[in-house]
Order: structure tokens, then C-alpha cells, then sequence
């Protein structure tokens, strides 16, 4: 009889934690609101590791809570006007979230890079950021994901990030696929941006420099 007891005050025990660690939890998550993303690590002042896991793992099943990939979650937008129901975060919410998280610095690279400058209208199947961090691929959906390629420090040197972002999404196209719809649009790009870096100039390759300088003037 003695040991029932205790059992069941070990298990109630156990589930009472598991109660305060996620009610903590989803404390912590209202204060900061609806879309944010977050990690293991947000919490690991609260419990161990283990029990962390477990917890959201719970908050998962519960609808609390959504896994976006392995080891990152969010606590999702709800559209309840349009009947979307749960909203996930975009990838370059996701991308951002986890280069604060690990101090890094990122640039969105390739395809993507065009098609934020409106130079291609191409929905790349994995968006790609160049980081100072260390090379790594996120599977996120429908085998969908977000590919950080290491890049050299000369990269992050720009002062301004249009300029930063012209400069390696050109660099993409390559100097002899530069078109006169390219052109056209590079220039309304850089006129819009007023005044243009000129001391972003001498980080651009040279054919770089030239183009914009003759669209600028």
C-alpha cells in the first residue's frame, strides 16, 4: 500500500512539473506574442534540456505551439477574419530569428536575392542567405529549406544594404547575362534610393561599379 502511494506521488509529482513548466512557458510566449519563434535554448533556464523537450513536444500535440523544423518552433498567428486558421512565419523570419540566435550576420544570396529586387519573379525551392556563421542547411517544408553558405568578412563590409544587395544579386546574373530589362529596373532601383553609398563602390567588382555608376549618372 506504502509503495502504491508513493508511486502515485511520484507520478503526480512528475506531472505537476510538467504542468508549471508549461504554463511558464506559454506565459513567457503570450508576452512576447503571436508569430514568435523560438527555440529550446529560449528556456533552458527553466528546466533541463530533457524536460524542455518534452514539454514542447506536449504544447506541440496540445496546438499550442507549431514545430517549423527540427529544434525550432513558433508560436503561430492565428487569421481568424479570413478563416486561414494557423499562419506560419516566412523564411526570412525564420533565417532571421536564427542568426540572432546564434550572433550571426546574413544576406539574402542567389535566386532570392533577385527575386527581392523584383530582377526575377523565380520562387527558389531553397532560399539561400550568405552568413559569417558556419555552413548549414534548414529542412523546413515539403523538402523546402533555408541554406546558409559561409561568405568572406569583404562581404559584410557595405554600409548600406541595397548596395550590399545589388552587389550580389548582379554578381548572380553574371556581367554577360545583364539585360536592357536589367538595366532598366537596376536603375529605377537605384534612384529610388537617394543618396546611392558612393563609398560602397569600391567593394563591388568592377563591372559592378561601372554599371551603376552609368545608370546613377
Amino acid at each position: 500500500m506504502c509503495r502504491k502511494f508513493s508511486v502515485f506521488l511520484r507520478q503526480n509529482l512528475r506531472q505537476n512539473i510538467v504542468q508549471y513548466i508549461s504554463n511558464k512557458i506559454i506565459n513567457t510566449l503570450s508576452k512576447c506574442g503571436r508569430g514568435t519563434i523560438f527555440f529550446p535554448s529560449t528556456f533552458s533556464h527553466i528546466a533541463q534540456p530533457k524536460t524542455i523537450d518534452k514539454t514542447l513536444e506536449r504544447l506541440v500535440n496540445d496546438g499550442v505551439i507549431i514545430r517549423i523544423a527540427h529544434g525550432i518552433y513558433c508560436y503561430p498567428k492565428i487569421d481568424k477574419k479570413l478563416g486561414l486558421g494557423v499562419l506560419y512565419p516566412t523564411f526570412d523570419e525564420i533565417a532571421k530569428s536564427i542568426a540572432k540566435r546564434d550572433k550571426t550576420r546574413i544576406i539574402p544570396a542567389g535566386a532570392y536575392a533577385l527575386n527581392l529586387l523584383g530582377l526575377s519573379t523565380q520562387v527558389p525551392m531553397n532560399v539561400v542567405y550568405l552568413t559569417d556563421g558556419e555552413k548549414r542547411m534548414i529542412t523546413i517544408q515539403n523538402g523546402r529549406g533555408i541554406l546558409f553558405k559561409h561568405a568572406a568578412p569583404r562581404v559584410f563590409a557595405f554600409s548600406d544594404s541595397l548596395a550590399q544587395l545589388l552587389t550580389i544579386a548582379l554578381k548572380e546574373i553574371g556581367e554577360k547575362n545583364i539585360t536592357d530589362e536589367h538595366k532598366q529596373k537596376i536603375k529605377s532601383i537605384i534612384m529610388a534610393h537617394q543618396p546611392f553609398p558612393i563609398a560602397d563602390l569600391r567593394l563591388m567588382p568592377r563591372w559592378i561599379r561601372v554599371l551603376i555608376t552609368d545608370l546613377y549618372d
